[in-house]
C-alpha cells in the first residue's frame, strides 16, 4: 500500500474515532442505565449503550464504502447482506439494552440477522485443509456459518463484564485482522475492520480503566456479530490457506473461556442460558485478581491470537496444525491458574 494511501485511511480512522467519541459522550449524558446485580461487577448505576458509538461509525464508514470505493467492494447481494445484518444486529441489541429481554428473543433477533448475511450468499462451502486439500461442505457450510456467527456474537456479549475486557480485545483483533487483510489483498475486510477499529478507539477511553459508560449489548454483539461477519469474508482470502481460522485465532481467548465455561456448566446439569458469574474470567476477579489484569490478560491472549495467525499464515501447510496447539496451550496454563485462584479463595463449585 502507498504511504500516502495509508496516512489517508489513518487520518479517515482518527476522525470516525472522533465521530464515535462524541455519540459515547452524547449516551452518558442521555443516561441510560445499567443498574447493580448480584452476576454485574459494578456497584452502582453506569449508563450503558456505548457501543451506539461503535454502530454509528461502522454503518457510517459502511455505507461511504459501497456507495464510494468500489475497489473495496464485496458482491452486491454480499454488500447489502452484510449492512443489512449489521442494522439489524445494531437495532435489536439497542432494544434489549432498553427492555432487557430474555435470551430466547435475544437469540431468535440473532438468528434472523444471520439469516440476513447468509441468504446474500455471505457463508463459507469450502475449505481448504493441509494433507485433505479442498473440501466442499455444501449445504453444511450455510449451518456451520450460522452456528459460527451466533457462537461468536453471543461470545462477545458473555464476555463483556468488566472494563475493557470486550473491547480491548475486539480492537486488537480488529487491528490485526485489517493488517492481515491489506497483506492478502481483501480490501473490504480491510476496511471494514478498520471501521469497527475507529468506533472501539473513540470508546475504549470511556470504558477503561474506570467505567464512565459501558457497551451494553448494543456494542458487545454489534462487536461479536461484524467480527464473526468478517471471519467469514476473510475465508474467502484466495492466497492464504485455512484463512477461515484467522478470526478464531484473534478471538480465542474469549471463545475459549465462553466454550470451557458452557460446558462445564452443562456438565454440571445447569441451565445454560440463566445469568450466572462462572467464566473463567469472572472467577479470576472473584478470587482476587484486580478487574484491570484480567482486562490486560484477554488483551494478550488477542495479542497472542495476530501473532499466531501470522505465524500461521506464513507456515508450511504441513507445519500449520501446529501453530494451533500454541493458543490450547496457553489457555490450559489459564485455566489451572483460574482454578488454583479459586480454591485458594475458597469459591467452592464457582
Amino acid at each position: 500500500m502507498a504511504l500516502t494511501a495509508f496516512a489517508r485511511h489513518i487520518a479517515f480512522v482518527v476522525l470516525l474515532a472522533a465521530i464515535s467519541a462524541a455519540m459515547v459522550r452524547l449516551m452518558i449524558d442521555i443516561g441510560v442505565m445499567d443498574r447493580p446485580d448480584p452476576r454485574k461487577s459494578h456497584q452502582r448505576p453506569t449508563p450503558k449503550s456505548g457501543g451506539v458509538g461503535i454502530v454509528v461509525v461502522f454503518l457510517l464508514g459502511i455505507f461511504t464504502l459501497y456507495e464510494f470505493a468500489f475497489f473495496s467492494r464485496l458482491a452486491d447481494p454480499y454488500f447489502r447482506g452484510v449492512i443489512l445484518a449489521s442494522i439489524l444486529i445494531a437495532l435489536v441489541a439497542f432494544l434489549d439494552d432498553l427492555r432487557d429481554w430474555p435470551f430466547t428473543i435475544k437469540l431468535a433477533a440473532q438468528i434472523v440477522a444471520a439469516l440476513a448475511a447468509l441468504g446474500s450468499g455471505l457463508y463459507v462451502r469450502i475449505f481448504h485443509l493441509p494433507y485433505f486439500g479442498a473440501l466442499d461442505l455444501g449445504w453444511f457450510g450455510a449451518l456451520a456459518t450460522l452456528a459460527w456467527i451466533l457462537f461468536t456474537t453471543n461470545a462477545m456479549n458473555f464476555i463483556d463484564g468488566i472494563n475493557g475486557l470486550a473491547a480491548g480485545t475486539a480492537l486488537i483483533a480488529s487491528l490485526f485482522l485489517a493488517f492481515i487483510a491489506e497483506r492478502f489483498g481483501g480490501w473490504f475486510v480491510y476496511f471494514a475492520a478498520l471501521l469497527l477499529a475507529a468506533g472501539l478507539i473513540g470508546f475504549l477511553p470511556f470504558n477503561f480503566p474506570r467505567a464512565r459508560i459501558f457497551m451494553g449489548d448494543v456494542g458487545s454483539q454489534f462487536c461479536g456479530f461484524v467480527l464473526a461477519v468478517l471471519g467469514v469474508a476473510a475465508s474467502r482470502f484466495e492466497r492464504a490457506e485455512m484463512s477461515f481460522l484467522i478470526v478464531p485465532l484473534l478471538l480465542s481467548g474469549v471463545l475459549f473461556d465462553v466454550a470451557f465455561t458452557l460446558l462445564r456448566r452443562a456438565l454440571a446439569g445447569e441451565n445454560i442460558t440463566r445469568p450466572h458469574r462462572g467464566h473463567l474470567y469472572q472467577v479470576a476477579m472473584r478470587a482476587g485478581l484486580d478487574a484491570r489484569i484480567v482486562a490486560l490478560i484477554y488483551w494478550g491472549f488477542a495479542v497472542l491470537g495476530g501473532i499466531v495467525c501470522l505465524a500461521f499464515l506464513g507456515a508450511l501447510s504441513a507445519l500449520k496444525p501446529l501453530w494451533l496447539l500454541l493458543p490450547l496451550l496457553v489457555q490450559g496454563v489459564w485455566v489451572a491458574f483460574v482454578v488454583r485462584l479459586a480454591r485458594r479463595a475458597a469459591l467452592g463449585a464457582w
